[in-house]
């Protein structure tokens, strides 16, 4: 009786390892939410042509910022990765329990978790898709072309209405 206990309490205690995978994604998080930052205002500087007489487009300056981003939007994934297995392994945030008892961050369930994170992914592959229109030349010169350009706008609306279905 008394190993079961020892051992259960070793069991138990365990699940503060997540703290690492809690730790590296909020670090990730704020690396990249850094780095996407960075990037928007060194295109804004150096892109833009507003200041730079040798840019005649704003293709660069459109493209960088739209990956800037896609770069906040995965930091938000591994932030609400990062809150959601803190809540589920650790401990209820007690600082937020008042002040943001509605919050995405705010996890109740492994499912809510993989929902909201979900969520956030399919808005990062609709960046990433305009991403690669943006990097294509504009070469829509057959009805055929515009038609199956509209139909993967349709293809991505309906996946996302789909995934917000209740």
């Amino acid at each position: 009786m008394k190993i079961e206990h020892y051992f259960e309490k070793i069991l138990w205690n365990l699940r503060y390892v997540v703290i690492l995978s809690v730790i590296l994604s909020v670090l990730a998080s704020i690396i990249l939410f850094i780095i996407g930052s960075w990037d928007i205002i060194y295109s804004i500087i150096y892109q833009n042509p507003l200041f730079n007489a040798d840019i005649s487009n704003n293709n660069d300056l459109l493209f960088k910022i739209i990956s800037s981003i896609d770069l906040f939007l995965i930091g938000i994934v591994l932030l609400i990765f990062g809150f959601g297995v803190y809540e589920l392994f650790i401990s209820e945030i007690d600082f937020a329990k008042g002040k943001f008892s509605d919050s995405t961050l705010k996890i109740k369930s492994l499912d809510q978790l993989k929902n909201k994170i979900i969520k956030v992914i399919i808005i990062v592959l609709i960046v990433k898709f305009f991403e690669k229109i943006l990097k294509l030349t504009p070469s829509f010169s057959s009805p055929e072309d515009i038609f199956i350009f509209s139909l993967s706008i349709l293809a991505i609306c309906l996946g996302y209405f789909l995934i917000n279905r209740k």
